[in-house]
């Protein structure tokens, strides 16, 4: 009997490239596409080899086009980090909106399962803490942050259209921060912006007094509980993430301590619309899919800290502006 067959959109990104290796070791056929506008090559060079694999170079926002049978489709392409969505700001809303409109189109003519890329963003600086998938947001829409907020939550409402309309079968997850290998060191965001300051002998830089919050998963839990959800008879949004929740001040201090650099802390000026807190309440994950984070954050952290030491120095050295 043949292989299922998978198509990851986003697949040369972080989190696509190892989705890409997760449904290759569970024995299906896929079919990665990526407009490589913020993926890399780099990230999936090691499959192109692989006979079960297949690449199209395609912006999904303007057609998808894949002969053959698609059992199920996850669409992880969109800029994810605030400097590149600040930066192409009309393409975070396009695949949002008309990228997602052609997976569910797709999906329909192939009979494929949808899962979408939703993210801890829909519910803004949250007024709820923990936040649970019941929660409905606190988002600026014409912030800076909005064209990626509103393209996600766009998303979920399409999907969730096509679902009750069309009777397509459909999964959403939200996704809260995820770190791990194959982070781009200059993406603008905390983590890898922290490491790479260590690295290069530079001073951390939070922002306001680093009382605000985030909950960090390691990327092969994160991609287990995704595995999970697809698999699994629930259309409704789940939330996926680790609740270890910490402060970017004690975050940057484990920071240092890590890797064993005698840097400080230094402060500059709150971003606008920053989140204040940021922790997933995973019990749906829990109960409906056996689901819950094994990573440690010391080791997670470990083995980011041992990938980024082995990047070039040209690449130890490009820089990006925080917005966290």
């Amino acid at each position: 009997m043949a292989n299922k067959r998978v198509l990851i959109t986003g697949a040369a990104g972080f989190l696509g490239s190892h989705l890409c290796d997760r449904f290759l070791a569970e024995g299906y056929d896929v079919v990665g596409m990526d407009n490589l506008i913020t993926g890399d090559l780099k990230n999936i060079e090691h499959l192109f080899k692989v006979k079960e694999f297949e690449f199209y170079h395609n912006d999904v926002s303007k057609f998808i086009h894949v002969p053959g049978d698609i059992d199920y489709i996850l669409h992880f392409a969109s800029p994810a980090s605030p400097i590149d969505y600040l930066k192409i700001p009309i393409q975070t809303l396009k695949v949002g909106s008309l990228g997602i409109h052609n997976c569910l189109g797709l999906a329909r003519v192939k009979n494929a399962r949808v899962l979408i890329a939703s993210t801890s963003e829909v519910y803004g600086d949250p007024m709820v803490h923990p936040q649970t998938e019941e929660y409905w947001g606190n988002v600026n829409p014409v912030g800076p942050r909005g064209v990626y907020d509103e393209a996600k939550r766009f998303q979920e409402a399409m999907t969730m259209a096509y679902h009750t309309f069309h009777g397509l079968e459909t999964r959403i997850v939200r996704i809260f921060n995820t770190y791990g290998p194959r982070m781009r060191l200059n993406d603008g965001r905390v983590l890898p912006a922290f490491i790479g300051q260590a690295l290069r002998g530079e001073d951390l830089t939070m922002f306001g007094d680093g009382s605000q919050t985030r909950s960090f998963c390691y990327v092969s839990d994160l991609i287990d509980g995704i595995y999970r959800l697809l698999l699994s008879d629930y259309a409704q949004p789940v939330n996926i993430g680790n609740p270890d929740e910490i402060s970017i001040r004690e975050f940057g201090e484990e920071i240092i301590k890590l890797t064993g650099t005698n840097q400080k802390l230094i402060s500059k000026p709150l971003p606008k619309d920053d989140p204040k807190q940021r922790k997933p309440d995973i019990s749906k994950a829990k109960a409906i899919l056996g689901w819950e984070p094994k990573v440690s954050r010391e080791e997670g952290l470990k083995i980011t800290f041992d990938y980024f030491k082995s990047l070039s120095p040209e690449e130890l050295n490009k820089t990006a502006h925080r917005f966290d």
